[in-house]
This record gives C-alpha cells, sequence and structure tokens, in this order.
C-alpha cells in the first residue's frame, strides 16, 4: 500500500473509533424511560451515524485501491483506539490486558503489512 493509501486507511479506522465514543456518549445520554424522541434528537448519535456513514464510504474507497489482506487487518487498530479514547475522554479504566492485546495487534499489523 502507498504511504497516503496507508494513512486514508489510518483516517478510516480513528473515525470508526471515535464513532464509537460517540455511540457511548448517545447512550449515557438517553433516559431509561426514553421516547423515540430520545433517540431521533439525540446529537451524540446523529453525528456518530454520520462519522460511521462517512467512513463506511472512505472505507470503501479504500478498498477498491487496496487488497483486502492488506487493508482489513488496519481494522484491528480500533481495539487499542477505543479503550484509549475511552480512557482520555471518559475516565475509563484501561487494563493492563488491553495494552497487552493492542500490542501484539500492532506486531500482527506490521507483519501483515509486509506481507
Amino acid at each position: 500500500m502507498t504511504p497516503i493509501l496507508t494513512s486514508i486507511t489510518v483516517l478510516c479506522v480513528l473515525g470508526i473509533s471515535l464513532g464509537q465514543l460517540l455511540f457511548k456518549k448517545a447512550a449515557q445520554s438517553i433516559p431509561e424511560a426514553a421516547t423515540w424522541q430520545h433517540w431521533a434528537l439525540n446529537g451524540w448519535l446523529i453525528t456518530a451515524l454520520a462519522l460511521y456513514g462517512f467512513t463506511t464510504l472512505v472505507w470503501i474507497w479504500v478498498l477498491r485501491h487496496a487488497p483486502l489482506h492488506l487493508a482489513y487487518p488496519f481494522m484491528g487498530l480500533a481495539f487499542l483506539i477505543v479503550p484509549c479514547l475511552g480512557w482520555i475522554f471518559l475516565n475509563e479504566p484501561i487494563r493492563i490486558s488491553t495494552i497487552i492485546g493492542g500490542s501484539l495487534i500492532l506486531v500482527g499489523i506490521t507483519i501483515s503489512a509486509h506481507a
């Protein structure tokens, strides 16, 4: 993959990861006894869906230009990025198992990228 294509692929993963954070914020802002308006007018949810939609379109473009066996392993980065974003923005704890697992994913992505 070219450096530009790799960068766009990583941006897709970042967009998906940020979308997960926004979905969490949406879930936290919806009351237990929610009506359809709580869902339909939820700014966090609307933003998350828009980001996911845009990122999906960019991801389709990536898949047009990159072999799946090279592009798809990058999605594994989300398993490390999402918990880090949760830690930074939501004060959620990061466990050592997440760090070890994320490190192994990074090694796998590196190996796959050079195949």
